[in-house]
């Protein structure tokens, strides 16, 4: 699904840069730039990410 229309950013796209370490929306717009154009998308790719972080442990947190 389409997430980010303005850049064709999807939730599978979203997903894989939380597997690679990305755990915030600041994190994923500077890797895929989501949310950098109109801005709409912003709130569904937090969502994407949350549920993302809640499936699947960050291994890249410091504890």
């Amino acid at each position: 699904m389409y997430v980010c229309v303005c850049y064709a950013i999807t939730d599978t796209q979203i997903k894989d840069a939380v597997s690679k370490g990305d755990c915030s929306l600041s994190d994923v717009k500077k890797r895929l730039g989501v949310a950098s154009q109109c801005g709409k998308c912003a709130k569904m790719a937090a969502e994407v990410i949350q549920r993302q972080l809640d499936v699947e442990p960050n291994y890249y947190e410091v504890a």
